[in-house]
């Protein structure tokens, strides 16, 4: 099925020119046009681009390329917070009120006016829909019934955020960094709103627009959206009246290419400008290509396989501890993540605050057989493991299967797409799955608050952590000092408390954390200005020139 955005333009490719580009096939394109940057990226975990809903890695990137918001992390300098469409901002004395100024005359990619109302809609709905990203700004203390007075505009161009506790205003504006708080056009949007029917979860006789905005656009970043297919394109187009600097190619199209050697073949023969998963292999010879070039850079990505307690057999602790030692970790880091990962053992990622680089656990087949006798389960059992149907996730996924069988667990591998798999993890219905979890601001409560906390384990529970996902009924002690992290002004004693919490989780938590990502490309030579963020979301494309 086709999703169209009809937007106007003057550099639309035609149908057949789009086409052709898209699907180069047998005989080779000379060149991708010069105006066009055409990459190849396993894209099929997107399931929507309301950024109210959004909160997959690939459409990470493409909402923060098409969209803006108050304000953005520095890509460049991490401890650093900048102006998005908020031209300044202050903070009350007792850090309870924020108080934002919009750069004059901003328009989005409609021609609507951005104003303070379109900032309190967008928090409004995020927050109504309570979609997965909704937690970023309902942590503090907004809900759908106060959201109207804490997310307010007090004219045009002022929005008043409130929050109800003292934080650390550098936490406040790295939350409002991340793409849930991404700021719509409310005219627009509620063009397209449809009717919903009220229940016991959901209160509210209109969608705020989500139906349409899952396929359609209504920002105001450097680029917008023209089409999305799943599993086989996003095509973005240059928004002319964005306020910035615009972007130097009119179009960037993704095509989904999962396999690393196509992408690399298809780099090789000029038909696409960028090659985005490739692999050790591939990526070495790409390195070693004269007409080719390379990049890296280390992501706040790690990649965990979590155990659903759910699963009587994985909800024993000895069983959760078992399963770290049977993980051949030096094995995986020499072979299927050598220049795309490095072995990393705890839930924050290196570079954010309080991380540690402790790697107790090795392969250790006769210790993970004592922990199953004490189990009860020395002859081991059966379970399954869902697996994105890619690389380097499948591979690992095989490797684990045969290291978990020398100690008599039988794992059948589940490989789907990844949105299915999204959909099965979050449904809580997998017993055993291999993800990634990127940081969605530059806080470790973005990690810790996933990993060590579930204020509510049951099934219909509003606040669906990973720990949630993973039906783990995560201790009190965990929690509370998961959360007096957060509150701590002292950056020494909160590094301390957020490695104390690392570790508890690291020993009694049904996650076994193996890497964290190297993010790498492959670029054709004429490529200029790419460059890999830290982030999902900080692959910037408007610097990018040919």
């Amino acid at each position: 099925m086709m999703h169209k955005i009809a937007l106007r333009s003057r550099t639309l490719l035609t149908g057949a020119a789009l086409a052709a580009l898209i699907y180069a096939g047998a005989p080779a394109l000379a060149d991708t046009p010069p105006d066009t940057l055409v990459q190849a990226w396993a894209i099929d975990d997107i399931i929507s681009l309301d950024p109210a809903e959004a909160f997959e890695l690939s459409t990470g990137e493409i909402t923060g390329n098409t969209y803006d918001m108050l304000v953005r992390l520095d890509a460049n300098d991490t401890t650093k917070v900048v102006g998005g469409i908020a031209e300044s901002w202050t903070v009350s004395d007792d850090a309870l009120t924020y108080t934002f100024k919009l750069k004059p005359d901003l328009k989005f990619a409609s021609g609507n006016p951005i104003t303070a109302e379109d900032v309190a809609y967008s928090f409004e709905r995020a927050v109504k829909l309570n979609k997965s990203p909704a937690f970023i700004i309902q942590q503090f203390g907004l809900t759908a019934d106060n959201v109207g007075e804490k997310a307010k505009a007090a004219d045009a161009s002022t929005f008043v955020f409130t929050v109800d506790k003292a934080y650390a205003p550098s936490f406040v504006l790295n939350c409002l960094t991340a793409t849930v708080g991404a700021v719509v056009d409310s005219k627009l949007v509620k063009e397209h709103v449809a009717a919903a029917t009220p229940s016991a979860d959901y209160k509210f006789d209109n969608d705020f627009g989500n139906a349409w905005l899952k396929t359609n656009y209504a920002g105001s970043g450097p680029y917008k959206t023209r089409e999305w297919r799943a599993n086989e394109v996003v095509v973005l187009e240059r928004n002319d009246n964005y306020y910035g600097t615009k972007g130097n190619m009119t179009r960037v199209i993704y095509r989904h290419v999962k396999e690393s050697a196509a992408q690399r073949l298809l780099l090789e023969k000029g038909d696409i400008d960028i090659a985005r998963n490739l692999q050790p292999g591939d990526y070495e010879a790409v390195s070693k290509n004269a007409d080719l070039a390379t990049t890296s850079t280390p992501k706040s990505t790690v990649y965990y396989v979590s155990l659903n307690q759910k699963n009587p057999n994985l909800a024993k602790p000895e069983v959760r501890e078992a399963f770290k030692y049977l993980i051949d970790y030096d094995a995986l880091g020499d072979t299927l993540l050598k220049g795309i990962g490095v072995v990393h053992q705890n839930f924050l990622p290196k570079g954010i605050l309080g991380a540690v680089e402790d790697k107790p656990y090795t392969f250790d087949v006769a210790k993970a057989k004592e922990l199953l006798a004490k189990a009860g389960l020395a002859d081991g059992f059966s379970v399954t493991m869902d697996t994105r149907s890619g690389q380097p996730e499948s591979g690992v996924a095989e490797s684990i299967q045969q290291t978990a069988a020398q100690a008599g667990i039988k794992i059948e591998l589940v490989p789907e797409d990844f949105k299915q798999l999204l959909t099965r993890y979050r449904a809580r219905q997998h017993d055993i799955a291999i993800l990634q979890w990127g940081v969605d601001y530059w806080d470790p409560n973005s990690n810790s608050e996933t990993f060590a906390t579930n204020p509510n384990n049951a099934d219909d529970s509003m606040n669906k952590t990973l720990a949630w996902r993973n039906a783990w009924d995560v201790p009190a002690e965990i929690q509370k000092e998961s959360a007096a992290a957060l509150l701590e002004r002292d950056p020494a004693k909160r590094t301390q408390m957020y490695q104390d919490v690392q570790k508890k989780i690291r020993e009694q938590g049904p996650f076994n954390f193996i890497w964290q990502q190297t993010e790498v490309a492959g670029l054709r030579k004429n490529v200029q200005g790419f460059k890999l963020g830290p982030t999902f979301d900080t692959n910037f494309v408007a610097p990018v020139t040919k």
